[in-house]
């Protein structure tokens, strides 16, 4: 086998954080397209970059989230 688990874990975390960069790039490119054939300029531009950083930001959130909820815990127990 040429990847082990634990390496492929961490290739899906690092391709899931390109993926963010990607969502957050896309609308504004997708937004230069729609002024340059439309004449919409600037604000096709400004709403893909306002969309992408909302939705990144949320798929960041996500991410976060689920990292938090999968770590295992600190060691400290509660009980006496």
């Amino acid at each position: 086998m040429l990847i082990d688990p634990g390496n492929r874990k961490e290739m899906t975390r690092y391709l899931q954080i390109a993926q963010v960069g990607s969502e957050m790039v896309a609308p504004a490119g997708i937004g230069a397209v729609l002024d340059y054939n439309l004449g919409w300029a600037p604000w096709g531009v400004i709403v893909g970059a306002v969309a992408g950083l909302v939705v990144g930001l949320a798929h960041l959130v996500v991410l976060s989230n689920r990292a938090n909820s999968q770590e295992p815990p600190s060691g400290k127990s509660d009980a006496p």
